[in-house]
């Protein structure tokens, strides 16, 4: 079950349940689509995976399974992660 995270992890922009916006990596990690796509270029900087958009849950499971409350909010290392972007950057993700 996907956590629905709330916020993205960079800039901590909302993203509640609804969002078109929510990116995650196959590891949940969770970030809008301008950090994902453009701050990290496509590459997750936690395990160097792609992103892809975070499915919406149907309002009608969202009592029994609801979002989660914790906030995950790790600003990227700009540095650390110039490193990944070159060694994964130009090759897709499902190679990586």
């Amino acid at each position: 079950m996907l956590e629905l995270r709330p916020f993205c992890e960079n800039c901590h922009k909302q993203l509640p349940y609804n969002s078109s916006e929510a990116m995650i990596c196959s590891f949940e990690c969770t970030y809008c689509e301008n950090c994902a796509m453009e701050v990290l270029q496509n590459v997750c900087p936690n395990c160097g995976g792609g992103f892809t958009y975070r499915p919406i849950r149907p309002q009608s499971y969202l009592e029994k399974y609801p979002p989660v409350e914790k906030i995950t909010y790790h600003p990227v290392n700009k540095e650390t992660h110039a490193l990944m972007l070159e060694k994964w950057k130009d090759i897709n993700p499902a190679d990586r």
